[in-house]
């Protein structure tokens, strides 16, 4: 993911209320969000070209989502791909401190990872202190760490708690938040290392280019009685794509759809 916003306990009925963008190149083979076969209990999509993830969950009520964190100043040292973090977690029966514990950080670029085993979430990254448990309230990740205040990230939660303020949200509504195309001006951009006209395109919650892009949109309500619904829409560059929807209950792990 490249933007993942949400509301942690902060609706009277709604232990997380999230909505993530995945940008990647649209030439990246991929397999939208579904149970996977060979793990029936895991709803996730897949990174085709390294086996991973960016974002899942598993009918017990495990859950983990994943952004890079950006630095064009350096270059590539990890070992292993990120999309196998929230593989590793989702997989484990491991709670999330004893996960943030025997991780093994340095073995990946720069990255952030939300980390929920059912009972608290939390945030863990090798470009900044873990968070044991995130804080309530509404916050976002992009490419930077926890909540670091980009524009198209401060604009974006606000808009998300604009939309659940209202009382009206709801999947669509998440996903329609999401899709906001606009750019900031130059001086307002952070610096990450990368050539400016590529920073400016990267400055939207939505991206869309010849070759990169927003790939999907992923809307996650998780009630606190543990009734789970997950939407996501896919794109390719020349708009919307497939729709997958979903819904579970953690406390029977019994699936509609």
């Amino acid at each position: 993911m490249c933007l993942i916003l949400f509301a942690y306990n902060y609706h009277p009925d709604y232990k997380l209320i999230l909505t993530a963008n995945r940008d990647e190149f649209y030439s990246r083979p991929t397999r939208a969000m579904q149970y996977w076969p060979e793990q029936p209990e895991l709803l996730a999509g897949q990174d085709l070209e390294q086996g991973g993830t960016w974002l899942g969950l598993t009918r017990s009520g495990r859950f983990s989502a994943l952004t890079n964190h950006r630095n064009g100043l350096s270059q590539p040292q990890g070992q292993s791909s990120r999309g196998n973090l929230p593989l590793q977690f989702l997989l484990s029966d491991l709670s999330s401190r004893a996960f943030i514990e025997t991780s093994e950080p340095h073995r990946f670029d720069g990255f952030n990872q939300l980390i929920d085993d059912g009972q608290q979430l939390c945030y863990l990254s090798n470009r900044a202190a873990p968070l044991q448990p995130v804080p309530h309230g509404i916050h976002g990740i992009s490419n930077a760490v926890f909540d670091t205040s980009w524009p198209k990230l401060v604009a974006a939660k606000q808009a998300l708690k604009n939309c659940i303020d209202s009382g009206t949200f709801d999947a669509d509504a998440l996903i329609k938040l999401m899709q906001n195309p606009a750019t900031y001006p130059d001086e307002l951009l952070p610096k990450t290392g990368i050539a400016l006209p590529l920073e400016r395109r990267l400055s939207a919650s939505f991206i869309r280019s010849e070759n990169y892009g927003t790939r999907a949109t992923t809307a996650i309500l998780i009630k606190h009685n543990g009734v789970t619904e997950v939407v996501e829409q896919s794109y390719d560059a020349l708009g919307e794509t497939e729709r997958n929807a979903f819904s579970f209950d953690t406390r029977t792990a019994f699936m509609t759809e």
